[in-house]
């Protein structure tokens, strides 16, 4: 689950309106005057409250005319507070939203170095981005396939002017090696991880 989905589902519950709205729709669906008159709140209040509800998946409506319906979502309360759960408590939550942390920069680095055609605008002075941006672009290339020096040098121009320094640049953080004017793709567990500089 989404951290952004799991902040939402404790910001619903962090009303005690929400919550007696929700442990009475427990007993069973109830329309939005019952609500009211049952909580002692107005009809409006009543609907702000159901809004903030319905936007988590707490609850689902049904129209009846001009009647509005309210009923739990049992699954969708129970997943959200298992999520939680395995999020806080078991391990693999900080790892989870150093994930969470590492894609956004990544899509970030994408998005501000690469223009729409797919090339390069500059290459990245930072250390992190300049490994994002070279890994973005050794994805690009085939496993296992013999790039000659020349075919290696018009694959970068596709990108970047500068093929020499990115071509050094793949050697030297271990996403290609060279022998004898050949390049090829090394395996992913050898290239130069960016998610591990600091």
């Amino acid at each position: 689950m989404q951290l952004e989905k799991m902040v939402a589902y404790h910001k619903a519950l962090a009303d005690p309106t929400r919550l007696r709205m929700l442990f009475l729709l427990a007993e069973g669906e109830l329309h939005g005057q019952a609500l009211a008159e049952k909580l002692n709140i107005s009809q409006p209040t009543v609907t702000h409250h159901a809004a903030k509800l319905r936007e988590a998946a707490l609850i689902k409506e049904r129209r009846d005319k001009n009647t509005v319906y309210f009923s739990i979502n049992p699954y969708f309360i129970e997943k959200s507070a298992q999520a939680t759960i395995n999020f806080i408590l078991h391990k693999g939550g900080e790892e989870r939203m150093d994930h969470q942390v590492n894609e956004s920069l990544k899509e970030s680095v994408v998005r501000n170095f690469f223009a729409k055609d797919g090339r390069l605008k500059q290459i990245p002075a930072q250390y992190k981005k300049k490994l994002i941006a070279l890994q973005h672009m050794a994805e690009q290339l085939e496993p296992g396939r013999s790039y000659s020096e020349k075919e290696i040098n018009e694959f970068i121009k596709q990108y970047h002017e500068d093929f020499a320094t990115i071509r050094r640049e793949f050697i030297m953080h271990q996403f290609m090696y060279r022998e004898d004017g050949v390049y090829e793709l090394n395996p992913r567990e050898m290239w130069t991880k960016w998610e591990n500089v600091k």
